[in-house]
């Protein structure tokens, strides 16, 4: 018996740094499998200043995008433009300063909360859950928009046996193999990093 499968929304977008557990992803998959399309943010290997953060979100990668959730990766180049502006439509679905997330385009929640075991157990973190559909839609629509150009959208390849980057550029969609904009050896310190029992710290 799926416990989603009576639930009133049909779209949530998340924009935070993210590690979400075998919990979260648990969640997050069975939402996605009945029905809601559920979209998430968070920062690229090269663009993330917590790089045992990222090793705990890489490890629920590939779950997640075979339950359906979409994945995007925030750009360097994105982040480093968005730290110049502020507000919704202008740096939170770029920046990740704020943790974000939204319902149905009509409730939104702001606040200091990653969406990681750290905030959850570890910190004092805040936030507020607003009734506004104008805010709200302005996450939606950023997805819809800005998203698509300043991060990469992470796929399953076409045969299904690992995952790749797309990016989208003026001169069309560039596919790459591995993690872009990140080198081997940051590749490689990733990877060890996920192999070690250090995710409720992070």
């Amino acid at each position: 018996m799926n416990p989603y499968a009576n639930r009133s929304f049909r779209v949530g977008e998340l924009a935070a740094d993210f590690v979400p557990t075998e919990a979260g992803t648990a969640a997050l998959s069975a939402l996605a499998q009945s029905g809601v399309r559920v979209r998430i943010l968070t920062n690229s290997l090269a663009a993330t200043d917590v790089t045992p953060v990222h090793a705990g979100y890489s490890n629920y990668r590939e779950e997640l995008l075979r339950a359906g959730v979409q994945l995007y990766e925030l750009k360097p180049s994105a982040k480093q433009k968005s730290e110049q502006r502020s507000g919704i439509g202008g740096s939170s679905g770029a920046s990740l300063h704020a943790k974000t997330f939204a319902v149905d385009r009509s409730r939104i929640f702001v606040g200091s909360f990653n969406f990681d075991p750290r905030s959850a157990r570890l910190n004092t973190e805040i936030g507020v859950v607003l009734e506004s559909a104008a805010l709200a839609s302005r996450l939606s629509g950023a997805f819809d928009t800005q998203i698509l150009r300043a991060a990469y959208e992470v796929r399953l390849t076409a045969d299904g046996r690992g995952i790749e980057w797309i990016e989208r550029t003026e001169r069309g969609e560039v596919r790459h193999a591995s993690t872009p904009g990140a080198g081997v050896l940051r590749r490689l310190w990733i990877g060890f990093l996920s192999l070690l029992p250090i995710e409720w710290l992070l």
